[in-house]
């Protein structure tokens, strides 16, 4: 039965991942918070700064923090939230803890205080009491995954996973709304889907599967479903935070025309994120100067799996903390991707220092510069050598 499927997969969470189960009870309607775990999260990380804002003294306190916090989820969406969290008054509140470099005790601890819980059958509704999710995935109160299961035997299948989102999950519902959750996946035992943003019957689902034989789908699993991998190994607390920490944005997209600007809320697909973790651990055994081909299809995102291997390429370390690579140098001989990478890595936060772009505006000296100056990314055209 389809609630055997989605027992099974709270159950490996909670056991083998080690999330808390969250229950309707403790889930605020209003603002699509779990929020008991969310103020549990901030006593345990920032309670002199609770008491300093005085935000739980009374109800009015709390629902102005409430309302500010709600209000920046829409308009920064929760990536940032978890990112950098929120100024409120004369403080910033933070909302989720990093992982640790390691040997760092003090960045673990703090680390370790962060919750991951997940709640089944989510009755998310104000206006429809009955309606009630699946599966919703939850950082420190914070929803940030939901999934809905379909079970093959049951005679329904990602489809109509897919089909419930356009119709049923819409974003006349708080929850579902542009922002609020970083990803939806529409899951069966044999294939999962995903979609950024809901919108209705414009919503767009794309695999994410590992692929089968160069083709669609997934291979066989000897020890289980083909989509335990998507509990078993993506959910995890390291992955699904490297993921948080290094992947998902939200990228801002100007029309040259019109000067409007629109949004685009990005989560990596299985194959860019298999590709850019095999590369990243190759090259932290191996050192530098070695050489890999990887073969995208087209439309499979080859500008956000360069970007992401330039800037964890840009960050890694070896034993001794000391840097594998002074500058990682991205080089294409197309001009038109050349401007959709320069677009896509100089939208990635610059928390490694800075990315130059040496565009057609700019010749080879300033190539030679940036090379001289170390700069962390360079982008350029082959031509420029």
């Amino acid at each position: 039965k389809e609630n055997g499927f989605e027992t099974m997969i709270v159950k490996y969470l909670v056991e083998n991942n080690h999330y808390e189960e969250g229950g309707n009870s403790d889930y605020n309607k209003i603002y699509a918070i779990d929020e008991v775990r969310l103020f549990r999260f901030l006593h345990d990380t920032q309670d002199e700064k609770l008491a300093e804002l005085r935000i739980e003294d009374n109800e009015i306190e709390k629902k102005k923090f409430l309302d500010r916090l709600s209000k920046k989820i829409s308009d920064d969406g929760v990536i940032n939230i978890i990112r950098k969290g929120m100024k409120y008054k004369n403080k910033t509140v933070d909302f989720y803890m990093v992982r640790p470099s390691e040997g760092n005790q003090d960045a673990k601890e703090s680390y370790d205080k962060n919750i991951f819980s997940v709640t089944r059958q989510l009755r998310y509704s104000n206006d429809y009491g009955r309606l009630a999710l699946d599966v919703c995935i939850f950082l420190n109160g914070l929803p940030i995954i939901t999934m809905e299961l379909k079970n093959q035997i049951t005679k329904q299948n990602h489809d109509d996973a897919i089909r419930q989102y356009m119709t049923d999950r819409t974003p006349d519902e708080l929850l579902f709304q542009f922002k609020r959750c970083i990803v939806h996946f529409a899951v069966d035992d044999d294939e999962i889907y995903m979609c950024t943003e809901l919108k209705k019957e414009k919503s767009f689902f794309m695999p994410f599967n590992k692929g089968n034989n160069n083709g669609a789908g997934n291979p066989r699993n000897p020890n289980g479903l083909k989509t335990d991998y998507l509990w078993k190994d993506i959910l995890t607390k390291p992955c699904l935070s490297n993921i948080l920490e290094n992947y998902v944005q939200i990228t801002e997209e100007k029309d040259e025309d019109t000067g409007h600007k629109s949004y685009k809320q990005i989560f990596p697909r299985y194959h860019q994120l298999d590709v850019v973790r095999k590369l990243i651990a190759d090259v932290r055994e191996e050192g530098s100067g070695h050489n890999y081909l990887i073969q995208h299809s087209a439309g499979s995102g080859k500008s956000n799996s360069i970007a992401w291997t330039a800037y964890r390429l840009a960050s890694l370390h070896d034993s001794k903390d000391m840097s594998v690579f002074s500058s990682v140098i991205v080089v294409t001989d197309r001009t038109v991707l050349d401007e959709q990478l320069q677009e896509t890595i100089s939208g990635f936060d610059h928390t490694i220092g800075a990315v130059e772009t040496i565009d057609d505006k700019k010749n080879s000296k300033n190539l030679k510069d940036a090379i001289n100056n170390g700069a962390r990314i360079i982008v350029t055209s082959l031509q420029k050598f």
